[in-house]
């Protein structure tokens, strides 16, 4: 069900080394909903989520959160708001701990009970991660390196995560877990914006997409309705 409006892109634009690489991308998502995006490599979704999260700048353009614009805001001001992103292929912190890996993703927080317990939250999420909790992020594998990346972003407490590509290079059983995840994390009433190549668990798990084509939104609807596109299913379910 599509309710109140939390996150609105109006006419995007953006450029990179000269080129113009989103050319009016307008995007909603609502409140305790998933919205997903599904493309082929170079399609924009990557920069879309760097442009919501402050990491880049639109030429022009409106993002406005909860009614007020925010593309105006630094990537700071933006992550204290409540967005936050989980960046594609896992960037953490090799020589830290898994442990203290997490514990970064508070780091603007000063609660320091909640952030006790957000602690065990995420440990509920990821009971592996509590079994490796002094082990270096660095020895571990892609599946658990992706579980230290979303409950690092969960540490500070978002209203909207911005995900990038959870399910890349992960094992099929692994996809599922992630998707689970997801589909969890959302219960407890976090807004998704979520990227993913694997479109059949992006369709699966959010209840509205977009498929962007070279900087554009080219079709968005229901994922129940999209599933059926004759275009999503050539294209992207390769059926």
């Amino acid at each position: 069900m599509r309710d109140e409006t939390i996150l609105q892109l109006e006419d995007i634009h953006f450029s990179y080394g000269g080129a113009e690489t989103l050319l009016g991308i307008s995007i909603n998502l609502d409140e305790s909903d998933i919205a997903c995006m599904i493309g082929a490599n170079g399609a924009g979704k990557t920069t879309t989520l760097r442009v919501i999260s402050g990491l880049e700048k639109p030429l022009s353009g409106e993002i406005r959160f909860h009614g007020n614009r925010i593309d105006r805001l630094s990537s700071k001001e933006i992550l204290v708001q409540g967005i936050t992103l989980v960046p594609e292929k896992c960037r953490l912190f090799g020589d830290m701990t898994v442990y203290e890996n997490l514990i970064m993703g508070s780091y603007l927080r000063k609660d320091k009970k909640s952030i006790t317990q957000d602690l065990k939250k995420v440990y509920k999420y990821f009971p592996r991660l509590a079994e490796r909790a002094k082990q270096r992020a660095g020895s571990l594998s892609g599946g658990e390196r992706q579980m230290v990346a979303v409950g690092r972003a969960l540490m500070s407490r978002p209203k909207v995560l911005l995900m990038d590509e959870p399910s890349s290079g992960l094992s099929p059983l692994m996809v599922d877990l992630i998707g689970q995840i997801i589909l969890d994390i959302n219960v407890e009433g976090i807004s998704i914006v979520l990227v993913e190549q694997n479109a059949e668990m992006a369709l699966n798990v959010a209840s509205y997409g977009y498929v962007l084509e070279r900087g554009r939104v080219a079709l968005e609807g229901n994922t129940k309705d999209l599933i059926y596109n004759d275009l999503v299913r050539q294209t992207y379910l390769g059926i």
